[in-house]
């Protein structure tokens, strides 16, 4: 079974390689169907994550918002959303393939998902024309949050 996982996981990261080669862009490839995936293999940049960023983002009411929803640890519960699980332990349940994938579009997952779509750019509803096209987290921050979403054994 683990011999299968991996050999699916290795064929879904060179198709999207492919993908990215063939789309030249991120947005493009992101833009594509998701509905049968449960991960993003690729990275969505060629520099690694920074755990140290991702943190600050996940903490921040002004990056990643992910503490209005989520408890993180090490941040008073009072300071911690409860409408999403608790971010303790993710690292140990995800890979950081399906980590970029929730954090990207958790909507390819779960249509009903009231968590937004941080990299995702087309197909939002309600979006302020000031925001229109452009992704609430860059690339390389949505790589930084995996990272740090990794740490959280």
């Amino acid at each position: 079974m683990a011999l299968a996982r991996s050999k699916a996981g290795a064929i879904l990261q060179a198709l999207c390689r492919w993908l990215l080669r063939l789309c030249g862009s991120t947005a493009l490839v992101l833009s594509l169907p998701l509905a049968a995936v449960d991960a993003l293999p690729a990275a969505l940049t060629a520099l690694p994550g920074d755990a140290a960023r991702g943190s600050s983002l996940v903490r921040s009411r002004e990056g990643g918002h992910c503490i209005l929803c989520h408890s993180v640890p090490e941040l008073p519960a009072r300071e911690a959303g409860n409408i999403g699980p608790p971010l303790a332990g993710v690292g140990t349940r995800l890979s950081a393939a399906q980590l970029r994938l929730r954090v990207v579009d958790n909507a390819a997952l779960n249509p009903a998902t009231v968590m937004p779509s941080y990299h995702r750019t087309t197909g939002l509803q309600r979006v302020g024309a000031a925001y229109s096209g452009k992704p609430v987290l860059t690339a390389q921050e949505v790589e930084d949050v995996v990272a740090y979403l990794l740490s959280l054994k």
